[in-house]
């Protein structure tokens, strides 16, 4: 997969040379050029150019990246800029990070596809949700096993639990089970609430658009995503 990351300070390239690891082409952009310069033999390609102008941004492969990801920390003003420049031109997923509540309900207001925490979520986290398409959030308990938050996959909507026979099948356990609902945020603009169904039982029915919490360790969760 191509991602473009904006901003390369230390969450934004710690995300990008996590991505890179892993096998992902990854693009860092960053106006300044000692943090280019810094990432050059660690991800796949680093731009010097200002994410606020539009014609030098349109110079980049966006339409090509699966995901956009808005990391700029220390100027709100060129983080939200370069945010609605990339909602101008479309690109297919735009995640940005907020740094103040204020900001994040203007993120919301924006209808940014997701919105990153810095100081709540590690770059090794954030990779790890980029890695598999369906990933929701993941928690690392261990350096083996997690608990990861996925969309259900289209095969098994429909299907009990006991049907599906995760833990025979898969060697995993489903927590519980979350559907999504629209909320309103402080502003009175539409945002998306997960709503726990509770702890899940073997009768419990997987229906379309829920997330899975599920636990395990991580290639049986890998193996079972990618199937």
């Amino acid at each position: 997969m191509k991602y473009v990351i904006i901003g390369l300070g230390n969450f934004g390239a710690s995300l990008a040379e996590e991505l890179t690891k892993i096998g992902h082409e990854v693009i860092g952009v960053d106006r300044n050029m000692g943090k280019v310069e810094m990432v050059k033999e660690t991800i796949t390609h680093s731009i010097c150019l200002d994410s606020t102008d539009e014609h030098a941004v349109k110079q980049l492969p966006l339409k090509d990246a699966d995901a956009v990801m808005i990391c700029i920390g220390e100027d709100e003003g060129a983080n939200l800029m370069s945010t609605a420049l990339m909602k101008k031109i479309g690109v297919k997923k735009l995640i940005s990070r907020a740094i103040t509540p204020l900001h994040q309900t203007v993120l919301e207001a924006m209808q940014v596809d997701e919105i990153v925490h810095p100081e709540q979520e590690t770059a090794t986290r954030w990779a790890k949700r980029l890695n598999i398409d369906c990933v929701v959030d993941s928690f690392e308990l261990t350096g083996e096993y997690s608990i990861v938050e996925a969309t259900v996959p289209e095969r098994l909507i429909g299907k009990s639990l006991i049907d599906i026979g995760f833990h025979q099948h898969y060697n995993l356990i489903v927590l519980t089970t979350m559907s999504i609902e629209e909320g309103k945020n402080m502003l009175g603009v539409n945002k998306k609430v997960n709503k726990i169904k509770g702890i899940a039982s073997p009768k419990t029915v997987l229906n379309k658009g829920e997330i899975m919490v599920l636990y395990g360790h991580m290639k049986d969760i890998e193996r079972f995503l990618e199937e």
